[in-house]
């Protein structure tokens, strides 16, 4: 499946262009792009024993200030796991309100993508060309907190796929 990595790379090189596009177009609207590392654990919240796992990978996104303290904006993600889960990748819309002049609080909804590696779940050898993977709706809550004046960001985040799924993640932002 290499699908996944070029949409993971699509993400963070749109999330890189919007700014430039914006300022070559002589616009004088503020964006906030950021890219990361993260790391987390998904429940797959199955009654299966083993439907966990650790995850790693990265994100990147642009928030756009409207007004003083609310903002809205897009990320995208992509991580490795292991265990049960093969890989994962999704976009999100955020808004939230910024605290202080470093730190964020939002709300995102997407979707996400999970490919799961049945094969080591189920202990057979699954056929080539099987579709082993399954995607829904993303909703979540964070945090984004600055480290003094520094361009370093803290994250932490709690997310649901269609209420099914758990996935804690925490990890490292630069925020541009």
């Amino acid at each position: 499946m290499k699908t996944p990595h070029f949409a993971a790379l699509g993400i963070f090189a749109a999330s890189l262009a919007v700014p430039s596009v914006a300022h070559a177009q002589g616009e004088e609207q503020t964006v906030e792009p950021f890219v990361g590392a993260s790391v987390g654990y998904h429940d797959i919240g199955t009654d299966i024993p083993d439907d966990d796992g650790v995850i790693y990978g990265v994100v990147a996104g642009v928030d756009v200030p409207v007004g003083e303290t609310f903002f809205v904006g897009a990320e995208g993600n992509f991580h490795f796991g292991d265990n049960i889960i093969d890989n994962e990748y999704g976009i999100a819309a955020r808004a939230g309100i910024r605290v202080g002049n470093k730190s964020k609080l939002y709300v995102k909804g997407g979707y996400q993508e999970v490919d799961f590696d049945l094969g080591a779940l189920a202990g057979v050898t699954v056929p080539a060309g099987t579709d082993t993977s399954e995607g829904d709706y993303l909703l979540g809550i964070g945090a984004d907190i600055g480290v003094g004046e520094s361009p370093l960001k803290i994250r932490v985040g709690l997310d649901t796929i269609a209420f099914d799924s758990t996935r804690v993640t925490g990890g490292v932002l630069y925020a541009f």
